[in-house]
């Protein structure tokens, strides 16, 4: 297991648009849906998690990540990205993360970016990651927090409170200042597809 940081992608980056099937494959979920999209967007942040099935930093911090869309899933578009590769990590593959999706009792949108676009978009590098994107006057959302869910990992011992995060977010939504000294998340690295890494791949922060 190789650990790996965030790459951290500068703040007030725009939210990417993407279309990316639901691990439900009952449908495609996108940015430029009337729901989020860069010409009309809601009045309200749109969190973004990079996360997989068989990571056990992942693993780790699910109970969070169930507690995070009960007290802010009506205030908050949580929206979860696997980006690993199926052809290394068929476990990751959308019976994987329907299971994991079900077992941790998630209703947020799941989605399935095989491509690994997005991923890329986002300077992605590891498992768990998080992005907290919020509206500007003209409506374009722009990233405010990227880093660590808590400073929880698997072995340490310290609570499993999503405290970064949880203050990002509730700066976010009183419209106050997040603070910009902000901690990289650290996890298992994203499993690229073969021959197709970012030039950032095996690079440290």
């Amino acid at each position: 297991m190789v650990l790996t940081p965030s790459t951290m992608l500068p703040l007030k980056h725009p939210l990417p648009q993407f279309s990316l099937p639901l691990v439900s494959g009952t449908a495609t979920w996108s940015s430029r849906d009337d729901l989020i999209s860069s010409g009309a967007l809601p009045n309200r942040p749109v969190l973004v998690m990079l996360i997989c099935a068989h990571c056990p930093f992942v693993k780790h911090v699910e109970p969070e990540l169930t507690r995070l869309e009960a007290d802010f899933k009506d205030r908050v578009t949580l929206l979860a990205i696997s980006s690993n590769s199926l052809t290394t990590h068929p476990q990751d593959g959308p019976d994987g993360l329907r299971k994991q999706a079900e077992q941790q009792g998630w209703h947020f949108p799941y989605l399935l970016d095989e491509k690994q676009a997005l991923a890329k978009d986002l300077r992605g590098a590891c498992t768990p990651e998080f992005y907290a994107f919020a509206p500007e006057n003209d409506g374009l959302q722009t990233l405010r927090y990227r880093g660590q869910l808590d400073a929880s990992r698997p072995g340490n011992d310290l609570p499993l409170n999503g405290a970064d995060l949880r203050a990002a977010l509730n700066h976010v939504l009183a419209g106050t200042p997040v603070d910009t000294i902000q901690v990289p998340s650290v996890g298992c690295n994203i499993k690229w597809n073969p021959n197709h890494e970012p030039p950032w791949f095996g690079q440290s922060t």
